[in-house]
């Protein structure tokens, strides 16, 4: 039997005495002992009687005692166990820190920047689908946690956050929805980081703490679709996603369709025998 079976089979780790030993010899080396685990055996699983726990002062004073909470809650479902790694402590760490430096980069020209849900609920373009990301992220936030399933809340205020990174806000409604959707995350973010919240919303100018204020709501209005992305084939092969209006007729969507250079290039010439259309689902032009 293989040394790796045999601790499987027994319920041993590599780590029980391997650690120790290298430890004795005044050999010890982490990434030694890492590349070793993962050849041969599991690793050690955290247990006072192994010596090998984590000093809860110690990394909290050393990250913060929000990122060990938000790493306790997103490491997986709270009725599982979970390995604690230095690797998934620091992915929580620089998520907070990369929310702390886009909040700064972005503070001067949201801080006095203020809006009203009427002025949200006319925003176009960008603006309105980063607006719409914020409230599908929220009202999943709220599925989730009344579910106890923090991890994939967290999963998803990170995913909007990425979102917002990759928007650029150029007008004053820009600026209103970036606001909006940065206030959605510090509320989010609250029960599991309040510090590094509670610390960003008294530079938006908020007097009052945040348990002060009432929990956003859906604005359902933010969800509503009014534009898709629909496939086109020619000839049943695909050749562009153009942007149509939801339930769309027929004529309106080939109307868009044949406007696109994308697509006029493969009816250059040639005769348009039937239209397939699918209603928000699919186009496709047969010549």
């Amino acid at each position: 039997m293989k040394l790796g079976d045999f601790l499987k089979e027994h319920k041993l780790s590599i780590g029980d005495n391997f650690r120790l030993l290298l430890e004795r010899l005044g050999l010890y080396d982490e990434e030694y002992v890492k590349s070793v685990e993962a050849r041969i055996g599991e690793p050690a699983k955290m247990s006072k009687s192994k010596g090998n726990t984590v000093d809860p002062e110690e990394v909290i004073n050393k990250y913060g005692a929000d990122t060990v909470r938000l790493y306790i809650l997103f490491a997986g479902p709270v009725e599982k166990d979970f390995e604690w790694t230095d690797e998934g402590l620091l992915g929580a760490y620089r998520f907070l820190k990369r929310l702390w430096n886009y909040f700064h980069e972005n503070l001067d020209s949201i801080r006095n920047t203020f809006y009203s849900s009427e002025e949200l609920a006319s925003v176009e373009g960008e603006a309105r689908r980063v607006r719409r990301k914020a409230h599908q992220t929220l009202k999943k936030y709220l599925s989730d946690i009344e579910d106890l399933s923090f991890n994939t809340a967290i999963a998803g205020i990170m995913e909007l956050l990425n979102t917002l990174q990759d928007y650029r806000p150029q007008k004053e409604d820009d600026y209103k929805v970036l606001r909006e959707a940065l206030e959605l995350i510090l509320f989010m973010l609250y029960p599991m980081t309040p510090h590094l919240c509670e610390e960003l919303w008294q530079k938006l100018g908020y007097e009052e703490l945040m348990p002060f204020y009432p929990f956003p709501k859906v604005d359902g209005g933010a969800l509503t679709l009014e534009e898709i992305q629909l496939p086109v084939q020619v000839n049943g092969k695909l050749r562009a996603v153009i942007n149509v209006p939801v339930d769309a007729d027929e004529e309106k969507v080939k109307e868009i369709a044949l406007r696109d250079y994308r697509i006029s290039q493969w009816l250059n010439g040639k005769e348009l025998k039937r239209v397939i259309y699918i209603k928000n689902k699919l186009l496709n032009l047969v010549v």
